[in-house]
């Protein structure tokens, strides 16, 4: 999903968009993805509930407490959904999206058509916070939901983590990510894509720093659509903190044609990156034909080739042919809490439990894949997550079972990194890079064969 401003009605109305995105949001909090939510908005007015159900979900926690002060019986789900939108929406805001009786008007609108009788209801506890916004913000910003805009689990588990840079961390979940492009470096070049980019009246910045060497940030995000060539397959979009992954397998050089496993390599991404970097022998898997499907799509346009297979890699037997890989990047499922800014959903969607069982899922498919190396072969393992059991922790404890030692990681193995300008991010010659998003890297090394 691309992040957007958020809209006004010059189209449809603001109570109608509203109401479209009291049910998204209501959905999330029911457990339902916002993606898969979005698909089913009709495509005219898909762009405006997703630009809404984005600043919703950035200021959800708050909206959830001061709902909680405003009203204490809760109100049918259709009332508190427009209720949570116009709350988060009315929070402060040194640049509000629309004026508070704009905003007030149309909330009540969208609820007199949805549910006449809450109209009333609403209009009172809208202008009451409006007439008590700072007393009422105060008293919210003391629970944690409200002051982070996280579940409390979560704020806790990142404070634990990173005890030095909780606080900073969890602001920059709740800001708008920047565009970062991926040159296809088969077909074009930083320099005449970013001539390109002026051509077409946009601008970026090239990006400085380990893997970075095919890497733009634009500097206002734009439509897929919009980028010269994407069509042609001259770019992609990538988060900078993506882009390490395939020159950390790669490394210096894989030989030609050499035996690769993406495992888990949807949607396609770090995929086309090897690709794109060397000639290789690559088997993309995937446990989701649907979500495989775009791994096709996506090395099409790029005028790429790699066999793909539907299957899960933790069930060895059923697709590996015995032959040992060189490279094996396993990009593992995880709680995908280092892209809560691009997905803002994430965070209310994710429980306590799923860390454990994704923890497990992780631990199933390093012990799976390992023996699958040649001797001195590669493993990438990353994860796009910032919670240490998913990345430190869980490398730590293979190590352990395997009888590894600490040695057995390379150097290059960034680690992770966190969403912090001065951790993973470089500068351009332009300036400094926004920060990439949150992610864990360990390049593990199979021992030599010992003949």
């Amino acid at each position: 999903m691309t992040d957007a401003a958020v809209p006004h009605p010059a189209g449809p109305s603001l109570a109608r968009l509203l109401t479209l995105t009291a049910r998204a949001v209501q959905a999330v909090r029911s457990g339902r993805s916002l993606t898969d939510v979005l698909a089913g908005v009709p495509g005219p007015v898909r762009p405006g509930v997703q630009a809404l159900s984005f600043a919703v979900l950035r200021r959800l926690g708050a909206a959830e407490v001061l709902r909680a002060q405003l009203a204490p019986r809760r109100p049918p789900p259709v009332v508190e959904g427009l209720l949570l939108c116009a709350l988060a929406l009315l929070w402060p805001d040194e640049a509000p999206a629309y004026p508070d009786h704009t905003l007030v008007d149309q909330a009540v609108t969208a609820v007199r058509k949805a549910a006449p009788a809450s109209a009333g209801f609403v209009n009172a506890v809208l202008r009451r916070f409006l007439r008590e916004r700072e007393a009422q913000v105060a008293q919210a910003r003391q629970r944690p939901e409200a002051r982070w805009n996280h579940p409390a689990w979560w704020v806790d588990r990142v404070r634990a983590d990173w005890p030095e840079h909780w606080q900073t961390v969890l602001e920059q979940a709740r800001r708008r990510p920047p565009m970062a492009l991926r040159v296809n470096a088969r077909r074009s070049s930083v320099p005449d894509y970013l001539a390109r980019l002026a051509q077409a009246g946009l601008s970026g910045q090239p990006v400085a720093g380990p893997g970075w060497e095919h890497a733009i940030v634009l500097d206002a995000p734009v439509p897929v659509d919009r980028l010269p060539g994407f069509a042609e397959g001259l770019v992609s979009v990538q988060d900078l903190a993506a882009q390490r992954a395939a020159p950390l397998l790669v490394g210096t050089g894989l030989p030609a044609g050499a035996r690769v496993l993406d495992a888990c390599a949807a949607p396609g991404g770090k995929t086309a990156h090897l690709l794109e970097l060397a000639d290789l022998d690559l088997l993309a898997l995937d446990a989701d034909p649907t979500r495989l499907a775009r791994v096709d799509e996506g090395l099409r346009r790029l005028g790429l080739q790699a066999r793909t297979r539907a299957a899960d890699a933790r069930a060895v037997a059923s697709w590996w042919d015995g032959q040992p890989f060189d490279a094996i990047l396993l990009d593992a499922p995880c709680s995908a809490s280092g892209i809560v800014r691009r997905h803002p959903d994430i965070a209310w969607l994710r429980r306590p439990e799923d860390i454990d069982s994704l923890v497990r899922t992780q631990a199933g498919l390093l012990d799976a894949l390992w023996p699958l190396l040649k001797p001195g072969g590669r493993l990438v393992y990353a994860t796009c997550s910032i919670f240490k059991a998913e990345g430190a922790q869980q490398i730590d404890a293979f190590l352990q079972r395997h009888g590894l030692s600490p040695a057995h990681v390379s150097a290059q193995s960034p680690g992770h990194l966190l969403p912090l300008p001065d951790n993973g991010s470089s500068a351009s010659a332009a300036g400094p890079v926004a920060p990439a998003d949150g992610f864990f890297y360990a390049l593990l090394c199979s021992p030599p064969d010992p003949s």
